[in-house]
This record gives C-alpha cells, sequence and structure tokens, in this order.
C-alpha cells in the first residue's frame, strides 16, 4: 500500500501571542516566529506510520509517501516527517500567496494520479488557515469514499478497509470505507488506541501523541534526496478563489473593575452591560 500525507508548514501555534500583521495588513510579518510541520498534518503521518508498520517485526507494509506544497524553504518540514519515519518526500513548489484549498486539493489530486496512491491520509485543517475544506474537496475530486475528524481508525490487515470513528457534534458515528479513500484526522487519532492495524500486537500500545524524531532518524533522513516539482509540471495553474483582503486585530478588552455590592454588579449588567 501507498499513503499519501500531505504536510503544511506554518508559523509556530505555541507563540500565538507575538504574530504581528505587517505593514502592508495582507500579510504576518514572520520576523518573531518559526516554521513548524502544521499539527493535524503531524498527526496525520503518525496515523500513516500505524497503519503500515508491525511493531512485533518492524516491518512496514508499505510506502509512506509526504507531499509539500510552497517555497524550497517548506523542504525542512518535509524533512521532520521523514526522520519521523516516512520513506519519501515531494515538494510542489509554489508561492503560498497562490494556494487555497481547491488550488492545494487538484494538485494533490494531481499527485495521488501520478504516484498511484492507495489511501490519503491528512491533518483535518491547517492551525493557519482553518477552513477544513481541502479533504472534502479532493474526495470529490478523486471520486473516493471519505471520512472526516476521524477520531479513530480499525483497518482490517489486508489494508482494504477501515472502520473510521468520526468525531462529530453531539457524539461519534462509525463508518466503514474501503480503499482508495481520502481520511482526515483529529487530534485523538494519536491517543495509544486511536489507530488499529490488526497486525501489530495489541499488548503493545503506543504513546500518546506523535512519535519524536530520533537522532538516528534525523540523520537518516538527511540522506533522502526530496524531489521536486513545478506547478507547470503537473499542469496546473493556480487560480485561487479565496483572497485575502486585510488582516486586523481584535479590539483590546477594557480593563475590569471591582464591585463592592450585588446592587453596582446589577446595575452594570442593566445599564451598560445590557444584558437585564
Amino acid at each position: 500500500m501507498k499513503i499519501l500525507v500531505p504536510v503544511k508548514r506554518v508559523l509556530d501555534p505555541d507563540k500565538a501571542d507575538l504574530v504581528r500583521i505587517g505593514s502592508d495588513n495582507t500579510s504576518i510579518d514572520q520576523g518573531n516566529l518559526e516554521w513548524k510541520v502544521n499539527p493535524f498534518d503531524e498527526y496525520a503521518v503518525e496515523t500513516a506510520l500505524r497503519l503500515l508498520e508491525n511493531t512485533a517485526t518492524g516491518e512496514m507494509r508499505g510506502e509512506l509517501l509526504v507531499v509539500g506544497i510552497g517555497p524550497e524553504e517548506a523542504t525542512q518540514q518535509i524533512r521532520w516527517c521523514l526522520s519521523m519515519g516516512a520513506q519519501r518526500g515531494i515538494l510542489v513548489q509554489a508561492r503560498d500567496e497562490g494556494l487555497d484549498a481547491t488550488v492545494v486539493a487538484m494538485i494533490l489530486a494531481k499527485m495521488v494520479e501520478e504516484e498511484a496512491a492507495d489511501l490519503v491520509i491528512m491533518g483535518k485543517q491547517t492551525v493557519d488557515g482553518e477552513s477544513n475544506q481541502t479533504a472534502q474537496i479532493l474526495a470529490e475530486i478523486l471520486g473516493w469514499p471519505q471520512a472526516t475528524f476521524a477520531g479513530r481508525i480499525v483497518a482490517s490487515p489486508d489494508l482494504a478497509r477501515a472502520t473510521v470513528t468520526r468525531e462529530v457534534d453531539g457524539g461519534n458515528i462509525n463508518v466503514t470505507i474501503t480503499f482508495p479513500a481520502v481520511i482526515s484526522v483529529d487530534v485523538r487519532i494519536v491517543t495509544p488506541g486511536g489507530v488499529q492495524n490488526n497486525v501489530s500486537p495489541p499488548d503493545k500500545p503506543y504513546d500518546e501523541g506523535p512519535r519524536y524524531a530520533t537522532l538516528g532518524g534525523i540523520m537518516k533522513a538527511k540522506k533522502i534526496a526530496v524531489e521536486t516539482m513545478t506547478l507547470e509540471e503537473l499542469g496546473i495553474e493556480p487560480s485561487p478563489l479565496v483572497h485575502t483582503l486585510s488582516f486586523s486585530l481584535p479590539p483590546q478588552r477594557k480593563a475590569g473593575v471591582i464591585l463592592e455590592t450585588v446592587e453596582e454588579l446589577v446595575l452594570k449588567l442593566k445599564e451598560e452591560a445590557k444584558v437585564l
């Protein structure tokens, strides 16, 4: 089996307090921030590894291909995924400003065709755009079944199908899909029992969260050549449907006040907040 996992570089979400709007009001000042793999995409890489590997023997039952779309610098995030255990990495060179969910889905559909992938696993959304559209659009283009918001995957031993627990408003829904398919994953997919491939021994659960890259994995990843492709080679001319007009920071909150009595509170709620 060949699993394709798209990965995007995003500005470090743990340092959101350092975000500053650029002077043109249509971009983010990147001076105080560093790039990371989108967390949900990292969960997708971990999911693919858990589906393919046999923890009893250490063997991989297929190939994990990581595809990044962006400038040359995005190679760094692809190499991080290679150090986790992915076998191949491809960078499709493109400008971030020319990408939206539809353009990315079109690129991925071409990559699926070029690579004859059997399964696409991706993060449910990116932490910068937050659109949560790419997986759905990709499945529509490919004509493949899809299972979004996956919090648990139980695959058949031959990796021909899987039962996916989808996290939805009000609870969970179990759906069974046959491969090829598109699956987008949520954070609970990387709990110890989030992925079961029915080949690895059940008495050896995974740790919580995605695996860390080991020193050996990092050294091995450095020796793997990251392939590059252009949009022209894929026959795609980007025409994004979504355009950023401007960014603005939320208004600052007014300082709080300390009230001495309940009567004062009721009065403020009535006259200032106007909720009574």
